[in-house]
């Protein structure tokens, strides 16, 4: 176990307890294995999605470079949280130290920040093929994408390096039971014994401005891009505009409801939402949107399913 505490604990010395899902200890097991197998196929699933479009050059198309950035995301949020949750599960392996639970908190919140804005990019990116389709290649250049990347990495880096220091000047006595399977902001603050507001702020803040406005971005696009295509007298033309999009608006739709319900659960709902729900929906958060995004533009996008199908029938052909 963790060592004891006194008063005032420096936080360089404290080790935390991440006790998994309160309340679920029996049925760790069964969680795990659908994590690890989620897990398991989002890192493959995710991974070969970036391959195919580094390899192939007919994939070197906007959509598809959002696409691989997302992967890249998808991965590691998935490898930031993922391999902790098992090692709990299956090993008890629940002690984590105050500077390695920081930088897990940090490298969450900057990876979802960031995923958030490259499904803004991607929305963009659909505005403008739909609705400016004759200066679609003139708009979004490799340089252009190239910057809205760097855009993106820099924006949730200014976001979430605050959060460090906002739990760095707490003051903690001696708590250090998590009840979470990894450790994210509201999770370390609530352990402090001194005033935590400027936390709690600070945390919605960061959810309305950044979070919350991509989320405002990305639904007037589509709305603008719904409005286009329902112009577009082509059936035919509808039905393609609508089939790509379709992809992208399950896509954001996995990625911002468990998200939005997590976080508003944790400050808002802790006496109506049982909090071995909250947990769980947490738990599969990170690993349930990595595993179905490559599957759903596998599925949705014949240029990714062609490529694909040509490499496997090459390795067939090989074997």
């Amino acid at each position: 176990m963790a060592p004891s505490f006194h008063n005032h604990t420096n936080p360089q010395d404290m080790w935390y307890v991440l006790i998994g899902i309160p309340g679920l200890e029996d049925s760790h097991i069964w969680i795990s294995i659908s994590i690890c197998s989620m897990y398991t196929v989002a890192v493959v699933g995710n991974s070969f999605l970036i391959f195919l479009v580094m390899t192939e050059s007919s994939l070197h198309e906007p959509m598809y470079l959002f696409l691989s950035m997302l992967a890249l995301a998808d991965v590691l949020l998935s490898t930031a949280t993922a391999p902790k949750m098992l090692a709990i599960f299956w090993f008890h392996s629940m002690d984590i130290s105050f500077g390695s639970c920081v930088s897990q908190m940090f490298f969450i919140h900057f990876i979802f920040v960031a995923e958030s804005a490259i499904l803004l990019a991607m929305a963009f990116d659909r505005y403008v093929a739909i609705c400016y389709p004759l200066r679609y290649t003139t708009i979004l250049t490799s340089s252009f994408i190239g910057k809205i990347g760097i855009a993106a990495v820099v924006r949730s880096f200014t976001i979430c390096f605050p959060f460090i220091f906002l739990v760095y000047r707490l003051t903690y006595c001696g708590r250090n039971i998590i009840p979470h399977s990894y450790c994210e902001h509201m999770g370390i603050a609530r352990l402090a014994c001194d005033n935590i507001n400027v936390n709690i702020i600070y945390g919605l803040t960061v959810a309305l401005l950044s979070t919350g406005l991509d989320v405002v971005f990305i639904i007037m696009s589509y709305a603008t891009i719904l409005l286009t295509v329902f112009q577009i007298p082509s059936w035919a033309a509808r039905y393609k505009a609508l089939n790509t999009c379709g992809s992208h608006i399950c896509v954001i739709f996995m990625f911002y409801a468990p998200a939005f319900f997590s976080f508003f659960a944790h400050r808002f709902g802790g006496k109506t939402i049982p909090h071995h729900i909250h947990i769980l929906v947490a738990n599969f958060y990170v690993v349930v949107p990595p595993m179905l995004n490559p599957i759903i533009y596998g599925v949705k996008t014949k240029q990714i399913q062609d490529r694909a199908i040509r490499r496997f029938s090459a390795i067939r052909t090989c074997c």
